[in-house]
């Protein structure tokens, strides 16, 4: 077992989060900050937009059962990076398309996947996801931690959340972690 840790930002972390823990190959997820200025950011600082960090997701991963390009191929398919400080009706600077990369061979390997998927027209648009070495990864409250698992019928979660899920079920059926 190599055990990897990526960190990815793409919207709310509670669909990030959602997603990958069904992810086989995946071990532990959090959701939490990153990309930022401000040291240890709550969840209230982080929404003002004001702090510079991304809602992300900090995945631990078997690299022998998921490679991080194949890990990247699930991030870039569940949102859209096409949209600069956006997802869906979430606007701002915390909700942009970030992979932070933990080593020069994450960021070369993310290059060429983003460099794929720009190639393979499934976005008219240009990706405007950043790529950016980690600095520093807080955990987020302890509240948001598999909030979906939690929270299945939150307003959030039963709107935008599940379909994701859902989507990524069809998309990745193969892929999902069997009970």
């Amino acid at each position: 077992m190599a055990i990897e840790q990526a960190t990815l930002g793409g919207g709310c972390f509670w669909c990030l989060d959602a997603v990958f823990r069904d992810l086989r190959g995946v071990s532990h997820v959090v959701s939490g900050y990153a990309g930022g200025q401000v040291a240890r950011p709550s969840y209230e600082a982080v929404c003002t937009g004001r702090t510079g960090h991304a809602e992300v997701v900090q995945i631990d991963f078997d690299s022998a059962a998921l490679s991080y390009d194949d890990l990247l191929r699930v991030f870039f398919a569940i949102h859209d990076p096409t949209t600069l400080n956006r997802q869906g009706h979430d606007a701002g600077t915390q909700y942009r398309s970030i992979i932070l990369v933990h080593s020069p061979e994450q960021k070369a390997t993310a290059r060429a996947v983003i460099a794929e998927i720009a190639a393979s027209g499934i976005w008219e648009e240009q990706i405007v996801t950043e790529v950016t070495p980690l600095a520093e990864f807080y955990p987020a409250e302890d509240y948001h931690q598999n909030y979906f698992a939690k929270n299945p019928n939150a307003g959030y979660c039963r709107a935008v959340v599940a379909p994701k899920v859902a989507k990524f079920r069809q998309a990745f059926l193969s892929r999902l972690v069997t009970s």
